[in-house]
């Protein structure tokens, strides 16, 4: 297993997500979201992972750009915009080679095992 947790340093569900794999004495390599980001394969394989980019949006955030996007149609504009600014990602963004989730879903990570 090759557990990559995508998350926001002040996140409390991300540190749930690192506390329940660490419990579980599974590896995982932590990624500061804000700081580094994703990888264009990395987010494309997200992407597909989770099923498009309107799982991936934090549709709770409070920013400006999360409310432009509620009235954006195009999906590429979208992704472009979610790729630039990771920080409107929802987190963790849990990845194991081709499979992801996003948010806490310990009942589909307890399936990786």
């Amino acid at each position: 297993m090759n557990i990559q947790i995508f998350g926001k340093s002040k996140c409390f569900d991300t540190r749930k997500a690192e506390r329940w794999f660490k419990e579980r004495r599974i590896k995982y390599q932590s990624i500061d979201l804000i700081r580094f980001g994703m990888s264009g394969k990395e987010f494309d394989s997200v992407l597909r992972a989770v099923g498009g980019i309107d799982n991936l949006i934090d549709w709770n955030g409070k920013s400006q750009e999360i409310t432009n996007m509620k009235y954006m149609d195009d999906k590429i504009a979208k992704e472009d915009k979610v790729f630039d600014a990771p920080g409107l990602m929802k987190t963790p963004v849990v990845r194991n080679g081709k499979q992801a989730t996003v948010g806490y879903c310990p009942e589909i990570w307890a399936t990786w095992e």
